[in-house]
């Protein structure tokens, strides 16, 4: 019989990866995954970018490159995030492949098995795996509408049996709850985090899609706020801003963490797609990045309103939600006694899909949550599929 690895037997497919299957259905809606709609994709301007690419360009795209990126990638990705205020020169920047292998490599400089870490709940499923991969005990401290449960962080900090190895959080439109933390909370936390020799991990894929011009000063990163006493290791994606098949990343660490992190990747894959780095190199070289930026972040904003609107239209009493500030999802909230799964059943078979709650709940059990996603989604099937939605959670409650 083959023997696996303690690890990886514990490893369990992603309901989201299971549901995407159903992709291939024809005239399925899809309110699942988070992906950007491939009719946004900036096509031309890749395609005007590879023409003219010199022959000496073209070779550093072809070739192996650093573990750390192509300094010409290293360079532009630089200036774009000092521009969001982040302390690029304090730190070291490395170009990982998608920003959940930047994720897996922290977890695993970090975690030995029966370690502890503190995430919140719920959590990105693509991290909560991550850490199940390296045997690390998740505690997990509720959202709230401002962002993590600063009281319950304390006690659960306090209590700990052992000091967590590290926090992991999303501030900033948060997967799938959709959470922007308040600058309020992001500045108690730092107190909270402040000399307790516990790092955080700030996962930051969604900041640049924000829809309101008025929550503008709490999109700040912890990272930018460069605390004293915490080494704080921030993690970001071209992923949702340019296209995810580039399968380009990055972390911004301090240097002491940075060093650990090169050698765990050069044992992984040795370097990130050269080819995919210089594409996106001379995309946020022209400062093109920014106009698309704005571009999609309309094509989203107006996507949710749709999705708002329709929600508040179609969907019964005791189902509640907040509204997007930005990013790509909406969280239902059920009553105790409704399985998310169950509706998820009754939705298929009406010809829609979404994800239910238990996916991202770091234990696997809480379950009367649903994400629904509006990013891939044109406006017409969003007023189409909702009440399709509606329609399968009125028949759950009824059979309750």
């Amino acid at each position: 019989m083959t023997r696996f690895s303690s690890s990886v037997n514990s490893l369990r497919s992603s309901e989201i990866r299971d549901l995407m299957s159903l992709a291939n259905k024809p005239d399925m809606i899809l309110f699942s995954g988070g992906m950007p709609d491939n009719n946004l994709f900036p096509l031309h301007q890749i395609d005007e970018i590879y023409n003219n690419l010199t022959e000496k360009e073209k070779q550093i795209a072809m070739q192996y490159g650093p573990t750390s990126g192509i300094p010409e990638l290293l360079t532009s990705l630089k200036a774009f995030l000092k521009k969001k205020g982040l302390p690029v020169d304090e730190n070291k920047l490395m170009i990982t492949t998608g920003s959940l292998q930047a994720i897996n490599i922290l977890a695993k400089a970090f975690i030995d098995p029966g370690d502890t870490i503190v995430v919140e709940n719920p959590c990105f499923i693509g991290a909560i795996s991550a850490f199940k991969s390296y045997q690390a005990n998740i505690v997990s401290v509720p959202l709230t509408a401002h962002g993590i449960d600063l009281e319950q962080l304390k006690e659960t900090l306090a209590n700990a049996e052992q000091k967590p190895k590290f926090v992991y959080l999303t501030p900033n439109f948060h997967n799938p709850a959709g959470t922007l933390y308040t600058l309020e909370t992001k500045r108690a936390l730092i107190e909270i985090l402040s000399n307790q020799d516990i790092p955080l991990i700030e996962d930051d894929a969604y900041s640049d899609l924000w829809y309101y011009e008025e929550d503008k000063e709490h999109l700040t990163t912890i990272k930018a706020m460069n605390p004293t006493g915490i080494d704080v290791c921030y993690t970001g994606s071209f992923s949702k801003i340019l296209g995810p098949g580039l399968r380009l990343g990055w972390m911004l660490v301090p240097e002491h963490i940075y060093q650990k992190c090169e050698l765990i990747k050069q044992a992984v894959d040795a370097c990130s797609p050269s080819f995919t780095q210089m594409l996106a190199h001379k995309f946020v070289e022209s400062g093109a990045v920014y106009n698309y930026i704005d571009d999609v972040r309309i094509q989203y904003k107006q996507r949710a309103e749709t999705m708002v609107a329709a929600l508040q239209k179609n969907l019964p009493e005791g189902i509640t939600f907040t509204a997007p500030r930005g990013g790509f999802y909406i969280w239902l909230q059920l009553p105790e006694n409704i399985d998310s799964t169950e509706i998820l059943k009754k939705a298929i078979e009406k010809g829609v899909v979404f994800v239910s709650g238990k996916t991202f709940d770091p234990h696997g059990v809480k379950n009367n949550n649903l994400r629904l996603s509006f990013c891939n989604t044109p406006v017409d099937k969003i007023n189409e599929g909702i009440p399709l939605v509606a329609e399968a959670i009125k028949d759950e409650i009824k059979r309750k």
